[in-house]
């Protein structure tokens, strides 16, 4: 058999996988011409087919060293390089090819796919065009450059003077995904990715109409996850609960779904089984943050969990999650000076027009600078006008969007803050395991809700005398509690007096010849045995009614089958039409075993008294807490029965009710409530005092 033979037999094993087989020829030939290139070049392919990288670079190597105008060479050696990842040195080697041979349609969308991957996306961008000039009828390769158009638009956060020009890479995106999916119309990724490009772009209902498409196309799970989300935000819950567990259907192994089907259901009210589904997203992903958050929130709105059992869930995921992530880089080196001025971080993902910036203005309006040096650690990824002001009470404001749990944790110790504040325990976008880290020598959480964090990194809590009435309920924390002298809540008073606001109207009752009773919450407040508490009350009251807000679907035919025809139902609104609902209502009737936090202090300022029933978890005293410190704790109640004649009698008392209407602004007004002054400075107070405890602990 001549050499010409031989490499052709070679070459054919080579092709049909008969790997061992191609390897013996191609090194038979070498032995006789050591120095042929087009040998060392397949035997170099041939070890890189076999997992023998390290000698198939080498072999590679020398073939373009003896003959480097092949550009078949250069691009296999790219391939090679990229096997072993070495990503830099692979674009090196396919640039060099396509020098040689510039329209080579493989080798222009490796390259272009190894420059998403490292992040060149313009480089990657020329790329791809070339490719589809080459192969204009690839729907594929119009579905990667829209993904790099994409991913240019989402480096650009929102709220900057980019906007143009993120706007104008999203409507690239687009662009290629409708041109994939105009090749191929049942393409689901394309359609999948064009439903999510649309969304961004604030195009909602065509990014539902484009996920329909997909999954009107072919079973697609993440097209259905998609849609599910956008059609919670639309308030269509019941649509969203079916989109969601088809996407389960289709890949039962998505945790994140499950997460989401959590979630659903949570804000539907059937807290019970989103807490299964939680459990079950676990199961595939035991460490995922979100899902452990997520469900540990959870179970304070579920009756069934106790103050004492809500606080085991929370030690078992500090034990499992939490403990394995605490750093020991030594002391903290903080001067141990108790009366210097103080460094104060906060850290949140809600310093925007979030709803608690009603509670953060007054706080970080108010501070002392010559005794506290205010820092905040910003998890905001779209900064709108409140992140301006809020930003102008700090003395460091630092953006740690995109910063890793570690690396915030360095950049906080270096700047030697004395005392970390959380203000978002176990709620969305939390940083949580930021705090597991110890970044600072004391930890305080505060804010997102009067709860225990967990964390055995977390030294303390601020609550008030109502929440945790002293010598009570401090063995359901894991911190130890801070009650500050008056209120856990303080509202920003310019924003309840801003001139948009409604004004407080005349009591319906006068008017409509029957008491309104209403609760505006989270509908996920709502639970079988509150409807039936709820259904006493209005048996009680002749001719009564009430108003709730819930979402449209399946959770409504549920609670009608409680109330019956008794009860009106409201919509999700922005924050004006939702206060001028309160026009509506004569009494407010709270929640357990979550009560109304921020929307009974809606309620209050519009002139609507609450009936709370306080109860055996923190978040089941808020009522209590705001209640007392406005002077009305006849409002208050300790039993079921108790809140049904509290209700009943204050709905007969229609001379009370006019008072209260007339009078709960100016109450609020003369509260702490509204005071942030006091507030910043009990929490000033409270910062002092915790520090002086560690600096003597330490000595």
């Amino acid at each position: 058999m001549t050499r010409e033979e031989t490499m052709k037999h070679a070459c054919d094993e080579l092709r049909a996988g008969r790997l061992a087989e191609a390897e013996a020829l191609f090194r038979g030939l070498l032995a006789e011409v050591p120095s042929w290139p087009d040998a060392l070049h397949l035997l170099g392919c041939t070890m890189s087919k076999l997992g023998r990288t390290d000698e198939a670079v080498e072999l590679i190597q020398r073939a373009i060293n003896l003959n480097p105008r092949q550009a078949a060479y250069h691009g296999n050696l790219g391939l090679t390089l990229l096997g072993i990842g070495r990503k830099r040195e692979a674009i090196a080697a396919l640039e060099q090819s396509l020098a040689i041979q510039p329209n080579q349609p493989d080798a222009l969308v490796l390259l272009a796919k190894i420059l998403y991957s490292v992040g060149e996306l313009d480089r990657a961008i020329i790329c791809f065009h070339r490719a589809i000039k080459a192969q204009p009828s690839d729907p594929t390769l119009l579905f990667n450059l829209g993904n790099c158009w994409l991913r240019k638009a989402s480096r650009i956060p929102l709220g900057t003077d980019k906007a143009a020009q993120k706007t104008e890479n999203l409507n690239n995106a687009v662009a290629c995904f409708e041109k994939a999916l105009t090749l191929s119309p049942g393409y689901g990724n394309a359609g999948n990715n064009l439903g999510n490009t649309l969304r961004v772009l604030g195009r909602t209902d065509e990014a539902i109409a484009a996920w329909r498409r997909t999954v009107s196309a072919g079973p697609h799970s993440l097209a259905y996850f998609n849609l599910g989300r956008a059609l919670y935000e639309k308030g269509l819950v019941d649509e969203a609960l079916d989109a969601t567990r088809n996407s389960i259907r289709i890949d039962p192994n998505n945790s994140d779904a499950y997460n989401n089907l959590g979630n659903l259901l949570r804000q539907n009210g059937a807290v019970e089984e989103g807490i299964r589904q939680f459990d079950r997203a676990l199961q595939i992903n035991p460490k995922s943050p979100v899902v452990n958050s997520n469900r540990l929130y959870t179970l304070y709105y579920d009756p069934q969990f106790s103050a004492k059992a809500i606080l085991l869930e929370h030690r078992q995921w500090n034990d499992r999650i939490a403990r394995p992530l605490a750093q020991t880089p030594g002391p903290h080196g903080n001067d141990l000076s108790p009366d210097r001025r103080l460094k104060i971080g906060y850290v949140s993902p809600n310093f925007w027009g979030h709803c608690q910036s009603f509670f953060t203005v007054p706080l970080l309006s108010n501070h002392d600078h010559r005794n506290f040096e205010i820092h905040c650690y910003s998890d905001v990824k779209g900064p709108d006008a409140m992140t301006g002001r809020l930003r102008g009470w700090a003395d460091s404001w630092r953006n740690i969007v995109g910063v890793s749990h570690d690396q915030a944790a360095e950049m906080i110790r270096n700047d030697r803050i004395d005392i970390l504040v959380d203000l978002t325990l176990h709620m969305a976008e939390n940083r949580i395991l930021l705090f597991a880290r110890k970044p600072a020598p004391v930890q305080v959480t505060w804010l997102g809700y009067p709860g225990t964090t967990g964390l055995e990194t977390m030294d303390y809590r601020f609550t008030d005398p109502y929440l945790d009435p002293p010598g009570e309920f401090d063995e359901c924390y894991s911190e130890k509690s801070v009650r500050l002298p008056h209120t856990f809540w303080c509202l920003d008073r310019d924003a309840m007096e801003a001139p948009d606001v409604p004004e407080v109207n005349a009591l319906p009752a006068i008017e409509a010849g029957h008491i309104t009773f209403g609760c505006l919450n989270n509908f996920c407040k709502v639970n079988q045995p509150l409807l039936e508490l709820w259904k006493r009350v209005l048996d009680m009251v002749g001719n009564s009614r009430m108003v709730l807000l819930a979402p449209s679907g399946s959770c409504r035919n549920w609670v009608r089958q409680t109330l019956g025809e008794r009860v009106d139902f409201v919509e999700r609104a922005d924050r004006l039409e939702y206060l001028k609902y309160y026009h509506r209502l004569d009494i407010g009737l709270d929640t357990l075993p979550y009560n109304g936090h921020t929307t009974t202090l809606d309620s209050l300022w519009m002139g609507v008294p609450v009936v709370t029933l306080a109860g055996q978890t923190v978040v089941g005293r808020a009522g209590f807490s705001q209640l007392s410190n406005l002077g009305l704790t006849d409002l208050v109640t300790r039993t079921p029965d108790q809140f049904v004649k509290c209700a009943s009698d204050l709905a007969a008392d229609l001379t009370r009710l006019t008072e209260l209407r007339r009078t709960l602004r100016d109450r609020m007004r003369a509260s702490p409530l509204l005071d942030g002054p006091k507030f910043s400075k009990d929490v000033e107070s409270a910062y002092r005092s915790i520090w002086k405890l560690h600096c003597g602990a330490a000595k």
